[in-house]
């Protein structure tokens, strides 16, 4: 069902001029994706909804929103997405072991337009009802979706469970060079409303998540890339002093994603993802900062055919980097 909403997602993505598609023959009432993860907390379960697509449609390098649909999705559907994860997806063991959930719609969870407050606040029932042992529940969103009254009634939700759980907001900060980010990239973020963010957040007693990604442009060198991410280290170890905010980092090496000028640019040859030891440097910049750091390597499948950036001769690192986010252990770093 195309309404207005959609038109200007599609022109949006063309004006970026990008060319994926987008999945308008998924079943409307299963998730556009899952996966399990380890923290700090322990076992993680990321959950994408699919719903209607990113309304901002204009990050360079992103194609996430080929995962979802250009479509308005409604509430009884996500509702039945909902159900299909408690009832089909999670077996009782994990029901009972899974610490953290982090919920996505390839956009912002937060957006109404896209994905039902009704909906959301069924899926924060059924994971009272389902999984008592809920440390955090972490919801993507873009900044400008954030309504503190709405954020109120979710973390009266999620306190109701057996569980306290915290709330977590995640946000895409990309990288921490306003040129960079806003310029290039086009994120349209400002630290202005970052801050805002921070402070409304701190006031509740709210987590804070920033992903942000590692040589996220064309023409980046890898050490202006480590570069960008440790003066991001610092910048966010300010916010958290001055809001005594607890803030992770989410640092993804950046692929060149399919339908997306960033694969043009894998293709002329300006753009190369990092190597994973320029991801194990970019990490150690966080040692003795109040920042924690998660290192995804997973590229959801939508990077260009054959090269992402985990390349052959890579498992050492990879184990690495994963018992880092278990354990936030510098020391693996050496």
């Amino acid at each position: 069902m195309e309404n207005k909403l959609s038109k200007i997602i599609q022109k949006r993505t063309e004006d970026s001029q990008k060319t994926y598609s987008f999945k308008e023959d998924h079943n409307p009432r299963m998730p556009a994706d899952y996966w399990f993860q380890t923290s700090t907390e322990g076992p993680v379960l990321f959950l994408v909804f699919f719903t209607q697509a990113c309304r901002w449609a204009k990050c360079l390098g992103c194609n996430l929103p080929s995962k979802v649909t250009l479509s308005h999705i409604g509430f009884r559907d996500i509702m039945k997405q909902t159900n299909f994860i408690f009832m089909n997806l999670l077996s009782d063991r994990q029901k009972m072991n899974l610490r953290k959930i982090i919920l996505s719609n390839n956009g912002s969870v937060l957006d109404e337009e896209t994905l039902s407050t009704t909906a959301l606040l069924y899926f924060i029932a059924r994971m009272n009802m389902d999984c008592p042992n809920i440390k955090v529940l972490t919801i993507e969103t873009r900044p400008e979706y954030v309504d503190p009254a709405e954020l109120e009634t979710i973390y009266r939700a999620i306190r109701e469970g057996e569980t306290p759980t915290d709330l977590e907001i995640a946000i895409g900060f990309e990288a921490f060079d306003e040129k960079i980010r806003n310029e290039h990239f086009k994120k349209g973020l400002t630290l202005e409303v970052f801050e805002k963010l921070a402070e409304m957040l701190s006031r509740y007693k709210y987590r804070l998540k920033t992903y942000f990604m590692l040589k996220p442009v064309p023409g980046l060198s890898e050490d202006d890339a480590i570069a960008d991410i440790a003066a991001g280290i610092r910048y966010l170890d300010s916010i958290s002093a001055k809001y005594n905010l607890d803030i992770n980092m989410h640092l993804n090496p950046t692929y060149a994603a399919i339908g997306t000028p960033l694969a043009d640019a894998f293709h002329n040859g300006t753009f190369v993802p990092p190597t994973l030891q320029s991801v194990k440097k970019a990490i150690a910049a966080a040692e003795g900062t109040r920042i924690s750091i998660f290192a995804g390597l997973n590229d959801e499948d939508l990077a260009v055919p054959g090269r992402s950036f985990i390349r052959p001769g890579d498992e050492g690192l990879i184990d690495v980097i994963e018992q880092f986010n278990r354990t936030q252990d510098f020391t693996l770093l050496q």
